[in-house]
């Protein structure tokens, strides 16, 4: 079983998804969004092909650890995927993550035409690995 990672945006959505292990996170194709009902329909479809157990939305806080707009929006399509899907949903703070994507992607020589799109694959690969990285050190902790 796979868990799907998403980096929550206004116009795409980043997706990436762990492998069977639930090791490592790879970037998926973006989505761009069509509206609530072709979103949601896209999310069963790709839950149902990668054989996904879990969802990740990444939750945008504020640099004080508040939440605005953003963080409410992203809270909103959690609990719809978590009453269209029947998964469990877990919103994961990802403070910076589109500057550390941005920054990947810089450093791998894309220029930032070539980088649109990619950004937020990556970000949504970022807040997966995170998650992916903590819940393995947490098992890891309660094994021991």
């Amino acid at each position: 079983m796979r868990i799907l990672g998403i980096d929550p945006g206004q116009v795409r959505l980043g997706l990436a998804v762990s492998d069977e292990l639930g090791l490592t996170a790879q970037g998926l194709p973006t989505w761009t969004r069509r509206g609530r009902l072709a979103d949601l329909a896209h999310f069963r479809s790709l839950v149902k092909d990668l054989d996904v157990a879990e969802v990740v939305v990444g939750l945008p806080r504020n640099m004080d650890g508040t939440v605005g707009p953003q963080a409410e929006a992203a809270r909103e399509l959690a609990r719809d995927l978590r009453d269209a899907l029947g998964l469990p949903v877990t919103l994961w703070d990802e403070r910076l993550t589109t500057q550390a994507a941005t920054r990947v992607l810089t450093e791998a020589g894309l220029s930032r035409r070539r980088q649109r799109g990619r950004v937020d694959a990556v970000a949504a690969a970022l807040i997966l690995q995170g998650y992916l990285d903590r819940t393995r050190a947490s098992r890891q902790e309660g094994a021991g």
